[in-house]
């Protein structure tokens, strides 16, 4: 099949007045983290703004003609990371799922070869450098995909930066997070209010989480689970501002041996605004998120479960010491390894693919075999990715100035 490449859609609306409409009803405080963080760089401001790039989607038609697979829906260069799996084994795979579905196998590809692509511009690469690290990616996805196997990369299996990512994290320990992000106060924990990793919860967010801790804790996990306080949470950047909580928890005794939970609130998928598959019926956007991530992972973060309150669903999962990813402009660009990293995302991606294959709606394996083997998909791919990156940067820049303008200050009362 021939894949003739369209260009992103026309949209109506202005760049920030459309951030603005996606980000309505956020806690201000963390929205104003949230867009300082996007101001500084089109990298930046592309993670934090999944919908834009779904809402572009429309005329894109001609990349959905591919087989159905379970999809991240916000998979980019920095949604992969490494973590500690529920058999406790260190694993460095796909890490997000917010904004997962049900979608052509292609979406996936093309979001992350632009994030690419936008990347290599903040750390000042060459364009064609950027292109060739695209390149990389697809070809290792495709060669995959046509491959048919599933494998998994923990430190036995991972080289390079990968392998040594793995190797930084496995020296971590629960203690050592417990007391970084936490205080002591007359031999009681609490959580430390930082500014950087959490902000003060007020009452009706306390009774929430209580609620939500205890809805989704099961009999012999009550000691466990208990909750001895809870903050707002500060992390990643397109959820910031979203209902996202730390909880500390007796786990197995305090001061020392207590745990930190994540909660975030989950919400539909920014992908499934251009989606013409059927989705499943879920009983919930958690249940969705939960779903898709332990289908697509070789292994899941420890606790990690779905819970649903009125209209209103939860994801709850661990927050681990044995938990990163890989930055970047942090990797050396001169040495082979920031090559590796990319060729090690584009097998994980192709492995969660096939992992999930065949599961409630999704093709066969088989059919994401003879798919890969036509090459003129991967050349759509680069070439949209290419077309949308510069669209991305020249938003990034129309919102840095309504940003630095006041744009949004105003907007959130300031």
């Amino acid at each position: 099949m021939v894949h003739r490449t369209q260009r992103p859609a026309a949209r109506s609306g202005s760049v920030p007045e459309r951030i603005l409409a996606a980000n309505a009803g956020r806690d201000p405080e963390r929205l104003r983290i949230k867009y300082k963080a996007m101001a500084r760089s089109a990298f930046a401001f592309f993670r934090g703004t999944c919908h834009l790039f779904w809402e572009d989607w429309r005329g894109a038609r001609t990349l959905d003609r591919a087989p159905l697979a379970w999809a991240c829906g916000d998979l980019h260069f920095e949604n992969f990371g490494a973590f500690n799996g529920d058999n406790r084994l260190d694993y460095f795979d796909l890490n997000d799922f917010d904004e997962a579905a049900l979608a052509p196998c292609t979406r996936d590809p093309v979001r992350c070869v632009t994030s690419l692509l936008l990347a290599a511009g903040e750390a000042k690469l060459p364009t064609r450098d950027g292109r060739a690290l695209g390149r990389e990616f697809l070809e290792t996805y495709a060669a995959a995909l046509r491959d048919g196997r599933v494998r998994w990369l923990e430190r036995d299996t991972a080289t390079g930066v990968v392998g040594r990512l793995l190797e930084q994290i496995e020296h971590r320990t629960r203690l050592e997070l417990l007391e970084s992000r936490t205080v002591l106060r007359r031999g009681r924990r609490r959580i430390a209010l930082d500014g950087k990793h959490a902000l003060a919860a007020g009452r009706k967010d306390r009774v929430r989480v209580r609620r939500l801790i205890r809805a989704a804790t099961r009999p012999d996990e009550r000691e466990f689970l208990r909750v001895r306080d809870v903050a707002r949470r500060i992390a990643g950047t397109g959820s910031l501002g979203i209902e996202r909580w730390v909880v500390l928890v007796d786990g197995r005794g305090a001061p020392r041996r207590q745990y930190l939970i994540d909660v975030k609130a989950a919400l539909p998928s920014a992908m499934g605004v251009v989606l013409a598959a059927p989705q499943p019926a879920w009983s919930s956007d958690a249940e969705r998120v939960v779903w898709v991530q332990t289908h697509m992972q070789a292994a899941s973060p420890a606790l990690l479960r779905a819970v649903k309150a009125g209209m209103r669903s939860y994801v709850l999962k661990e927050l681990q010491p044995r938990e990163d990813r890989l930055v970047f402009n942090q990797i050396d660009q001169a040495s082979p390894s920031l090559a590796g990293a990319v060729r090690a995302m584009g097998m994980l991606l192709a492995w969660a693919q096939l992992r999930a294959s065949g599961r409630r709606g999704a093709a066969s394996a088989d059919a994401l075999v003879e798919f890969a083997a036509n090459a003129s998909w991967r050349r759509a791919v680069a070439e949209y990715a290419a077309s949308y990156a510069t669209r991305a940067d020249a938003d990034h820049r129309t919102f840095r100035e309504a940003w630095k303008d006041g744009f949004f200050d105003r907007q959130l009362g300031k």
